[in-house]
């Protein structure tokens, strides 16, 4: 069984955001890049999952929309443990031309589970695993939190409003994961580090695909306003203060 996780190269959630050539796109200056969170997680589970020799996965492959420069990122994936790599060789445009771009690589490359993380950090659209599952006309289950193999079959404990709802379905399908998947991210080892040095990254040309979207602008939110301190012995002041300005009684 082949699992295959889709992984996001995001910046680092401590990156001070600033933008160039009027608003339209982000400075990536000393930006330092991170597998998103998400995926992550996807990984270190789909990774505990081959290492468990009660279950039949057997190869854990990542790929990636992207250009060179997030190679870095892909050997980062490997030196935790991936077995093998694959980049869409592309800028990843809108989650539209990710997706068709991923789903051609399932078309020529099929694999048993596709784990995708339910966003990415930079652009929160929580669409990409779906769209895939929708190009190939597979099976999706989201908001996944916990993924068993039992036999030939999946068991997915899903995440609801009030509790839990637990699911089975059979492969080839596409699993969106949110956090709960896996404890901790794994962490890469010295050996792995050193392995993935040798691992290769198979490159893929992109598909002759437009994006549905463009980024027109982007805009900071404005600045917090200070703080207002209010005497312990005035709360007829604090009441005014959340009837007018906050609007919350």
């Amino acid at each position: 069984m082949k699992i295959l996780v889709c992984i996001s190269n995001v910046p680092d959630t401590t990156t001070k955001v600033k933008f160039v050539d009027n608003d339209t796109k982000l400075d990536t200056a000393g930006v330092q890049w991170v597998i998103n969170p998400w995926d992550e997680l996807s990984l270190t589970r789909a990774l505990e999952l081959k290492d468990d020799a009660s279950n039949s996965v057997n190869n854990v492959t990542v790929a990636h929309v992207g250009p060179a420069t997030s190679e870095p990122t892909i050997r980062k994936a490997l030196a935790i443990g991936a077995d093998e790599a694959i980049r869409v060789n592309a800028e990843s445009g809108d989650a539209y031309y990710v997706a068709s771009q991923l789903a051609e690589v399932l078309r020529a490359n099929p694999f048993d589970i596709v784990l995708c993380g339910i966003e990415s950090s930079d652009y929160n659209g929580s669409a990409v695993g779906s769209m895939v599952a929708e190009m190939l006309n597979m099976p999706s289950v989201s908001a996944i939190s916990e993924l068993k193999i039992e036999g030939d079959k999946a068991r997915i404990t899903r995440e609801i409003d009030g509790g839990k709802e637990i699911v089975e379905t059979s492969t080839p399908f596409v699993g969106i994961v949110q956090k709960g998947i896996a404890k901790e991210p794994r962490i890469a080892a010295m050996r792995g580090i050193m392995q993935a040095r040798t691992k290769k990254i198979a490159v893929v040309e992109p598909a002759a695909v437009e994006p549905l979207t463009q980024t027109v602008k982007f805009e900071k939110p404005a600045p917090k306003a200070a703080c207002k301190f209010v005497d312990a012995d005035k709360a007829h002041e604090l009441v005014a203060l959340l009837q007018a300005e906050t609007k919350l009684i």
